[in-house]
């Protein structure tokens, strides 16, 4: 076997160092109606051409539908030049750079990207090694605790996407954390209920979503102030690309920024990869899991970048960590750092007002097809929530909607006839006209 790179003394040798006779002895404690008696099923070898010609039939297979859904995962525009960049083998093959001397490109975009994530989010500080916005969610929750010390009850709003609150309840399981949610009155949080929690002085930390799950822009004010008063953090989980306008984490005054950085044009891409992004302030950098890059100078008196402030229970006292988290998620931090660069401060705002707009108009439209009553009369950004009253029921619309070429919305689990639509700066007004003459 040609793949394989040892020769029968190698081999040998290894069997002798660990103690059996053959290969076969190695799996001598699986049992024997387990094992394969048999040539494995694989298909007949093909030439370059016809492999193409397969792969392509079988990629011809997926219907590529026009998106109208969010709920996490947002379809927004990738300028061209990120996918050319991020294909070159200098950026695809990079991992976490262990050896500073020999890793300053990728600390500096690693850098950079945090730059531009504190920027965005009004906090001092970003890491860069969230795996998505659901383990940075619960991440976040371990940094309240570990900052409280004696405390391990934290609130955390039931307006979250239902996966992210069962990330963070698998967390808090397996961490001892007391995981209490906050009711939701016509689609925001109870803030009577918070108060009242808060005034037992046993919270370690309040976390929110912004917009939350239903798309509806929350009014934290005065939030920060109640959870400080009582020696507990403030978190808000915001969704990266809406920071273009929306007031940030830091004005809310939140100690916390998490979530998803996907919708900073990462395609939608099947569920991944995704980032997830934790912002916060200088105070609890040393309850911050994952990579920090930061600068400084060389021996020379030259700009320089580093690894820095991460504790090392992260690595060899794992048991004794605030987090196991260890990469540094550097690919798409640099997918991130390049579409807010190219973006800039105007054009994020812009896909955040085109976006408001055609959300906005289809909103209304839908209302009056006479098929669709709202379900909250919050605010929204470019997201919402409707009820479907047609006669076919909203599982028949939603398949309908499909064969025709339309994701239309997310079907909302265990709520009768609820959709959550999303649009973005990609859907044209020709989509959402056909859009709406198929409903």
């Amino acid at each position: 076997m040609k793949y394989i790179p040892h020769t029968q003394a190698d081999i040998d040798q290894m069997l002798q160092v660990v103690g059996v006779d053959s290969l076969d002895d190695l799996y001598g404690e699986v049992p024997e109606q387990l094992k394969l008696k048999r040539e494995l099923d694989l298909p007949s070898a093909m030439s370059e051409i016809e492999i193409r010609n397969h792969i392509e039939a079988l990629a011809d297979q997926n219907k590529l539908l026009t998106i109208f859904a969010g709920a996490g995962s947002y379809d927004h525009y990738t300028p061209s030049v990120i996918p050319y960049i991020m294909s070159r083998s200098e950026f695809s093959t990079s991992y976490t750079p262990y050896q500073a001397e020999i890793s300053q490109g990728t600390l500096q975009y690693i850098f950079e990207y945090q730059t531009m994530m504190a920027r965005l989010t009004g906090l001092d500080i970003s890491n860069a090694s969230m795996y998505d916005g659901a383990t940075a969610t619960a991440e976040a929750m371990m940094m309240c605790v570990a900052a409280a010390k004696k405390r391990n009850k934290v609130l955390i709003a039931s307006t979250f996407a239902p996966r992210v609150l069962d990330v963070v309840a698998t967390y808090a399981k397996y961490h001892g954390v007391e995981l209490v949610k906050i009711p939701q009155i016509e689609g925001v949080s109870d803030k009577a209920f918070v108060d009242e929690a808060l005034a037992q002085d046993d919270v370690a930390g309040v976390i929110v979503a912004q917009p939350n799950y239903w798309g509806i822009v929350e009014d934290f004010t005065g939030w920060a102030d109640q959870c400080h008063e009582h020696k507990a953090l403030f978190v808000v989980n915001a969704i990266a690309s809406t920071l273009g306008v929306l007031r940030t984490p830091g004005e809310w005054g939140a100690d916390i920024a998490c979530g998803d950085a996907q919708s900073l044009g990462i395609p939608v891409g099947y569920g991944g990869p995704y980032i997830g992004y934790l912002c916060t302030t200088k105070a609890l950098i040393r309850k911050m899991p994952g990579r920090l890059v930061g600068e400084t100078v060389d021996a020379a008196g030259q700009r320089c970048f580093v690894l820095t402030m991460q504790a090392r229970e992260q690595h060899i006292r794992r048991e004794k960590a605030t987090s196991n988290i260890c990469t540094a998620q550097g690919y798409m931090c640099l997918h991130v750092a390049m579409y807010l660069s190219l973006m800039g401060e105007q054009g994020l705002r812009e896909v955040c007002q085109q976006s408001y707009s055609a959300a906005h108009y289809l909103h209304d439209k839908l209302l009056e097809t006479g098929k669709f009553e709202p379900c909250y009369s919050a605010p929204f950004f470019n997201e919402f929530t409707l009820k479907f009253t047609g006669e076919e029921g909203a599982k028949a619309f939603h398949k309908r909607m499909a064969e025709a070429g339309i994701l239309a919305g997310v079907l909302v689990e265990g709520e009768a006839d609820k959709i959550i639509f999303a649009v973005t700066e990609k859907r044209t007004p020709e989509e959402v006209a056909r859009f709406l003459s198929l409903v």
